[in-house]
């Protein structure tokens, strides 16, 4: 997926719009695939990581009509630096992690797991690449996509060298794919839920 999400009928007002900012990779250099998600009053970027320029953000932010300050919440799906990198593009934003969100000074503890950050997101802790991960469920007309670390890509890999714990990645992968119809993964293009799909 990549620019705006098409549709088979046009958007409520009230419909999340999906954008992938930039589709991350993982060779020959590291970059995190950023996401936008405008729902309702919210501004949502999820994973302002590591990218080639600054302007791999801000470009297709501006083109989908959304200035850095008006983005009100970051989610990072864990703490790495190809998904954090960027986050101080975002001065007025709420960021959410697993334990809790921050804001200037204000440290307010939350368990991530269920937690409703607009009307049509909510975040899943899913440990497995990192114990601290979490998945951003966004539940749209074409179906609920999940912004997640599980996958780098659609090749998965079919074991996560880095996972800390593999075990707990592949039961979470068969959770978000029993949930979520498209994966929007951390280093790669959106692809849609299959048989084939790595579990």
């Amino acid at each position: 997926m990549s620019g705006r999400t098409k549709r088979a009928s046009p958007p409520s007002a009230t419909d999340p719009r999906i954008d992938v900012l930039f589709s991350g990779y993982t060779a020959p250099h590291v970059a995190g695939t950023v996401g936008l998600i405008q729902d309702g009053s919210r501004r949502i970027i999820v994973d302002p990581g590591m990218v080639p320029r600054r302007s791999a953000i801000l470009r297709p932010l501006a083109r989908a009509g959304v200035l850095p300050q008006a983005v009100t919440d970051v989610i990072f799906s864990h703490h790495h630096p190809d998904h954090t990198l960027n986050a101080a593009l975002f001065p007025r934003a709420r960021f959410h992690d697993f334990w809790a969100i921050y804001r200037n000074d204000i440290w307010e503890s939350r368990a991530a797991e269920g937690f409703h950050v607009s009307p049509h997101v909510r975040l899943l802790e899913t440990p497995g690449h990192t114990l601290q991960d979490i998945t951003t469920l966004v539940e749209a007309p074409r179906g609920t996509y999940a912004f997640t670390h599980l996958w780098w890509d659609r090749t998965g890999p079919p074991e996560d060298p880095l996972a800390e714990n593999s075990r707990l990645l592949h039961r979470n992968r068969a959770r978000v794919a029993r949930l979520a119809q498209w994966i929007v993964p951390g280093h790669g293009a959106s692809f849609k839920v299959g048989p084939k799909t790595l579990r």
